[in-house]
């Protein structure tokens, strides 16, 4: 799939593999993982107090009979003006979470909207030795301007982050943090080429997730025949030895 490209100033286009996202946006999963992102986000502190908290006198305002008036058992009873509340909000978690898997494609499925919405950039970053609000705002400026952009980075790099963080609408992510919530809200998505094979290898589909999965088998395979050839030399010793 062709996406926008940006290097040495100029805004071009780029040839992108993107079978790893897959071509179909899943909205539904979308909208459930985008409920718990948010959920997840709340601080759950509202409180009211009840009856048996409110400040004040526990006595009987009146007598039961003869005044005319309702009855009152005391002046913190919910109908009364600055009485207790009842069935109120007290604090409590709203977390809750879906399973990886499901968060992984959410996370593929935002990302494939965004390269078919044409708002995908594989940008090549400057190299900064220090913090450059300057040259973050051509980079800007070079691509229109967003209100509202993400850039996704392969590895932290506080220059970066500190050259981006005093622009409205601006933030810094590393591929191995970034989540569906904040690509759907993050506008237009400037990612450098690293961070795209990144991405590609957190959420490809099974057998298409790169070759880091095959990095780690190897792995394990070899430690597996190291183990094995011990044992075999630790027999053939004994062997040897009878």
């Amino acid at each position: 799939m062709k996406v926008q490209s940006y290097k040495a100033g100029k805004v071009g286009s780029v040839e992108v593999d993107s079978t790893p996202f897959g071509d179909k946006v899943m909205h539904r999963l979308l909208k459930e993982v985008v409920i718990m992102y948010q959920a997840n986000k709340r601080l759950g502190t509202a409180k009211t107090k009840t009856r048996a908290e409110v400040h004040g006198s526990h006595a009987k305002p009146w007598k039961q009979k003869h005044t005319g008036r309702a009855r009152a058992g005391d002046k913190k009873s919910p109908l009364w003006r600055s009485g207790g509340t009842v069935f109120g909000p007290v604090p409590h978690s709203f977390s809750f979470y879906m399973p990886a898997q499901a968060r992984r494609v959410a996370l593929r499925s935002a990302i494939a909207g965004k390269m078919k919405e044409n708002e995908f950039v594989v940008a090549e970053l400057p190299k900064l030795s220090a913090p450059s609000a300057k040259a973050a705002r051509k980079l800007l400026s070079d691509l229109g301007a967003p209100r509202k952009a993400l850039v996704v980075l392969s590895k932290p790099d506080t220059n970066v982050w500190k050259s981006f963080r005093n622009f409205p609408g601006v933030e810094v992510r590393t591929a191995d943090e970034l989540n569906a919530l904040q690509v759907l809200n993050g506008g237009l998505i400037v990612a450098e080429q690293v961070a795209v094979t990144a991405l590609a290898e957190r959420v490809g589909k099974k057998g298409e997730r790169g070759s880091q999965t095959s990095i780690k088998k190897a792995v394990l395979e070899k430690k597996l025949a190291e183990k094995k050839a011990a044992k075999d030399a630790a027999k053939q010793a004994k062997a040897g030895d009878a």
